[in-house]
């Protein structure tokens, strides 16, 4: 109404400080929590005014507020304290007081809100301040005559004080209030007073603790009430490491084991405590288990691991007691905690009596109906992989089990480390059961498959492509050939079908891996002309999107001879594209490109690409690419080229490339020797045969001979006296170089990172000037014939362009376009393709 309008208008001349005082004196209670949540920025802008004028007014205002102005000043105070506006004094002669009189308000959120902040302030505050405001009063706070809330706030601040007095005030002062509390009428307070003794027994040291906080432990551990046995139970286990080998074994282990005997007959909530700290609890008392005790910790926390599933009985669930269901539901969480320290329990029996002791609890985990315990065994696997070391084959059925889980939220657990899992399946040590190679599982591949078609098939995106990225590791765990035919053809299928753009990526970047290692160069050529062709080339402008993701990948991934043999002028070509995404996508990729060319050898494809960039600065009519156009021309511009031999400033980049280039030599070079070894055997080489051969090799890539030259000749230029010798040393690096180049980093591989750069881009400004590009100099040497490697010219043409020759190629003869018109209906996700 007009009238309400006119209670609630302000004037606008008014200062921030005049206009906090107004609202807070006339203004109504929405205005005075805003005044209020706006404090910390007042005091930032002017601290005395705002001390002098408004906190009397924020004090006024309290003494009525309701609860959400009292939580917005709790909150308020609490951010001017971290945000350090004013010193410790006049905090403590301002906000304290009013802190301290809020404490025990009358509803327990406001109260708690207001402790919160005095817990915060304690922290900063000088030890004479804390005598004299606060320990002084809490004397009197802490007697029974007070109300429940009372001692329930002065147990909390007790905790807090411990730290911040000498031994003997905490002994004189301290104690004699912590032991009155710990023997108060009310359980609640009791309980609170409990869970405070592990903070107390940091503060006080292991004398006093044992004297004065162990005695009152005890006590509380029988007392009646089950929630402060429960706090007296987890405050022991907490506290553990303090005391000594004989308080464990005549004192707390009868107690220990006393509490686990009682647990099943109490409440449930007391076996979930139980079963979330059994694991700190063995690995505490360990040493001091005789066999017998042992074993029954064991069986214990197997009968744990098994707790409601003997009570199946298929009913419906609406026919089930309300009682029964809770019941149900807390007998969960004891089995998930349990699986939550399945890693503990096998240090606890130790990883060589694995089979024998836990194994069978292992498997019924793993199995278990709910799936809030296979999703936490799935978290733990890998911690359970790394623990049984060469005892690893044990599990590897299990991991079949998890990776075809009908949840995808245990899916997606499992596949957190899921490289790191399968390496250690793979290299997990000899064991004299069976063989322990990933060949012995056989279902490992189609349960990968099936994972990965299932995450597909959901909603859940997001697994989808953390699973295709976590892919990236199988070059290193199971064979090229296994690989090209069960995995790639699905990494196409999702880049050219999926609809999630993050998918697609994932999917792009885990074909370049599988590209980058797989080992026959006809199934290489074979996928780089299907990149080009159905990609590239591809009649939807989405795929040719896709297309330019892919180059940036093979860009990071591959070395820059690789990129510029195959993949430069299909990727230039696309400045021609009829839809205005795809041309400006490129531009953000043009300088990338122009990263993988050295001079004088790519002199040929710099004018190729400097002749389509200024096609594009004639040419183009949409000026969004206009623009960026402009502005990567000038970044081109400002560039520096790499050249073919070293510089110092390019020096670490290129010796990163080159290391690139000589693994993709050596994995063309084992190819050929394996060729030839098949030859003179008279027999194929099998996959199982080789993979055995590649994993027995453990000499990592690092190691190799620091001699070798960086540029390795075929093997058609070795010698027939030596090369035998030659060969067999070749193979040796390759395989080694095939098990270990990409060991623990799955495809995360180090960037280029080469901003390389041209000096044959004429700026803007001057085109029109001159066409002529002065880069013909005949000072440049041409780049030896044998660092270009004579094992990437395919077999069948493909349509790249052999880097090293002068020719000059049309960028619109490097492959078959579309004739037919492109329309650019989605022009408006350019920002988002």
């Amino acid at each position: 109404t007009p009238e309400e309008i006119e209670r609630l208008t302000v004037d606008e001349d008014l200062s921030d400080i005049e206009r906090a005082v107004y609202l807070l004196s006339a203004g109504q209670d929405v205005q005075g929590t805003s005044v209020i949540a706006n404090l910390p920025f007042l005091m930032r802008q002017n601290p005395t005014e705002t001390l002098r004028r408004v906190l009397p007014k924020v004090r006024e205002a309290l003494h009525v507020a309701g609860v959400e102005m009292q939580l917005t000043a709790a909150v308020s105070f609490l951010t001017i304290l971290q945000d350090e506006s004013v010193s410790i004094h006049s905090y403590t002669h301002s906000f304290l007081q009013v802190i301290l009189l809020h404490l025990e308000h009358r509803d327990t959120g406001v109260s708690n809100a207001w402790l919160e902040t005095l817990l915060s302030v304690i922290e900063v505050l000088p030890r004479e301040t804390l005598r004299h405001e606060i320990l002084n009063p809490l004397v009197s706070k802490a007697q029974l005559s007070q109300t429940v809330q009372s001692r329930l706030v002065s147990c909390k601040i007790l905790g807090k004080l411990t730290n911040k007095f000498d031994a003997h005030t905490i002994k004189r002062e301290i104690l004699p209030l912590v032991k009155s509390l710990c023997q108060d009428v009310e359980y609640e307070v009791r309980s609170c007073m409990c869970r405070q003794l592990e903070n107390i027994a940091q503060g006080i040291g292991t004398e006093l603790t044992k004297s004065v906080v162990l005695p009152e432990l005890i006590e509380l551990s029988r007392d009646e009430g089950s929630s402060v046995r429960l706090a007296a139970f987890e405050t022991l286990v907490n506290l553990l490491d303090i005391f000594d080998t004989d308080d464990r074994s005549q004192t707390i282990l009868p107690l220990v084991k006393s509490f686990c005997e009682k647990s099943f007959k109490a409440d449930e909530s007391i076996l979930i405590s139980l079963s979330f700290h059994l694991g700190k609890l063995c690995h505490g008392l360990y040493g001091i288990f005789t066999p017998d005790q042992h074993l029954r910790f064991l069986e214990f926390y197997k009968k744990l691991c098994t707790l409601g599933l003997q009570q199946e009985n298929g009913h419906n669930e609406n026919q089930i007691p309300p009682q029964i269901l809770e019941q149900e539901k807390k007998y969960i969480s004891v089995r998930k905690n349990c699986a939550y320290n399945f890693p503990a329990m096998i240090v606890f029996v130790d990883p060589k009596n694995f089979h024998m002791e836990l194994y069978s609890t292992f498997f019924c985990l793993c199995h278990d109906p709910e799936v809030p315990v296979r999703y936490t065994i799935a978290i733990c696997f890998y911690e359970v992989s790394k623990l049984l070391n060469s005892g690893v084959y044990l599990i590897h059925k299990e991991l079949i089990t998890l990776l075809q889980d009908e949840s995808l939220e245990v899916l997606d657990a499992l596949i957190d480390h899921l490289p790191e899992i399968l390496e250690l399946m793979s290299t997990g040590g000899e064991s004299s059961v069976q063989e322990n190679k990933l060949s012995s599982l056989p279902d490992l591949i189609p349960a990968l498959t099936a994972a990965e078609q299932r995450a597909a098939a959901s909603l859940k995106w997001r697994i989808h492509e953390k699973l295709l990225q976590k892919y990236a590791c199988l070059p290193h765990v199971i064979s090229s050939d296994q690989i090209y035919y069960r995995f790639l053809q699905r990494m196409f299928t999702i880049m050219m079908t999926n609809n999630v753009l993050p998918v697609q990526k994932a999917a792009s970047r885990t074909l370049c891996i599988f590209l980058r290692y797989n080992r026959k160069q006809e199934q290489r050529h074979e996928v780089i002309q299907k990149l080009i062709e159905q990609l590239g080339q591809g009649k939807s402008y989405w795929n040719r999107l896709r297309f330019l993701d892919t180059c940036e990948f093979i860009i990071e991934i591959f070395s820059k001879s690789f990129f510029c043999k195959y993949f430069f002028l299909p990727a230039i070509e696309l400045t021609h594209d009829p839809v205005a995404n795809v041309r400006m996508k490129l531009c953000y990729l043009l300088p990338k490109v122009k990263s993988t060319l050295k001079i004088p050898a790519d002199k040929h494809l710099l004018q190729q690409l400097e002749m389509c960039v200024r096609k594009l600065l004639c040419q183009e009519k949409d000026k969004d690419v206009l623009a960026i156009v402009k502005r990567t021309v000038l970044e081109l511009d400002r560039m520096e080229m790499s050249m073919d031999a070293f510089q110092k400033k390019f020096y670490e980049k290129d010796l990163l490339d080159q290391e690139k280039e000589r693994e993709e030599l050596l994995l063309l070079e084992m190819e050929q020797l394996e060729k030839e070894k098949q030859q003179n055997d008279g027999r194929p080489m099998s996959d199982k045969m080789f993979e055995k051969k590649r994993r027995d090799t453990k000499t990592p890539t690092q190691s190799l001979p620091k001699n070798i030259p960086i540029s390795v000749p075929g093997p058609s230029s070795v010698t027939p006296s030596t090369s035998k010798e030659i060969k067999k040393s070749k193979l040796i690096r390759s395989q080694s170089f095939n098990n270990q180049a990409f060991h623990a980093k799955y495809g995360n591989l180090e960037k280029c990172a080469s901003k390389s750069s041209t000096t044959g881009y004429t700026p803007v400004s001057e085109l029109g000037k001159t066409s002529v590009l002065s880069l013909t100099d005949d000072s440049f040497r041409t780049r030896n014939a044998s660092s270009v490697p004579p094992s990437f010219s395919p077999n069948t043409p493909l349509p790249s362009t052999s880097r090293g020759t002068g020719n000059s190629v049309d960028p619109k003869s490097s492959g078959s376009k579309d004739t037919q018109p492109r329309k650019a209906t989605l022009k408006s996700r350019k920002s988002n393709p």
